[in-house]
């Protein structure tokens, strides 16, 4: 139900795929959103499922595609309006949601190498441009920083018009090396864009350089992810989740 992510001594991560659920159709099987138009009692027991594979109940937050990071709270009964979270608590998952966008973890330790706090970022294009990872190291304490890059949408897969080079400072003259150009059959405009690549650049300008990368791409692996962008608006959310153990 739960792939395992490796980020050293003292820390907890993992990420679910479509697999291990209740839900139908569209949302089968292990669908974590409650806000997609699912069951609710099929996402009630999913997250259950999840938690019991934790050993803890995750913290989920209502994501906007904007740069808020808000510490998370023991026992929130409600979902804050954020897309990242972090915490120094041991025992306490933090979880994001992600059908397309990128999932980033960040672990902090200190000179000895103990691990002082994680967090976990949605890091969808206009996130990533708007400086949702920045703000999120902002908000951690001081430390080595290393990063984690989850299956998102790959660069294959990922179509986007002008408006996305322009919202990360390039332009159809100057693209850069995370955008490829792919116009359409009808000659308009369009270019394929890596969100992990561009991702790791703003990682590594904010001094980040110990990141792993998830190469599996959501589109492309149906029977694995759900995805948006493939298949609309009935799809489900799988999520990363990240804890101090």
């Amino acid at each position: 139900m739960l792939t395992t992510v490796d980020l050293g001594a003292g820390v907890c991560a993992a990420y679910s795929g479509r697999a291990g659920g209740v839900s139908h159709g569209g949302y089968a099987s292990l669908n974590l959103g409650t806000h997609v138009g699912d069951a609710p009692e099929a996402v009630q027991v999913n997250r259950a499922r999840v938690a019991q594979a934790l050993g803890a109940v995750p913290v989920y937050l209502r994501q906007v595609h904007g740069t808020v990071c808000v510490a998370a709270q023991v026992n929130a009964q409600e979902e804050v309006e954020a897309d990242a979270l972090w915490t120094a608590q041991p025992g306490l998952p933090l979880a994001i949601q992600v059908a397309d966008c990128l999932p980033v973890l960040f672990v902090v330790r200190d000179a000895a190498g103990q691990a002082l706090a994680v967090a976990a970022v949605h890091a969808g294009w206009r996130g990533l441009a708007a400086g949702v990872l920045e703000a999120t190291l902002a908000a951690l304490p001081q430390g080595s920083v290393q990063a984690w890059l989850g299956p998102c949408i790959g660069l294959q897969a990922f179509e986007v018009g002008e408006e996305v080079l322009r919202g990360f400072g390039r332009s159809p003259a100057d693209p850069g090396p995370h955008f490829v150009w792919a116009p359409r059959p009808d000659g308009s405009a369009r270019w394929r864009a890596d969100l992990q690549g561009l991702a790791r650049l703003r990682l590594q300008a904010a001094g980040v350089h110990g990141i792993q990368v998830e190469p599996a791409c959501t589109f492309s692996e149906p029977s694995r992810f759900f995805s948006f962008r493939r298949d609309g608006a009935i799809s489900g959310r799988q999520a990363v989740f990240i804890q101090l153990a």
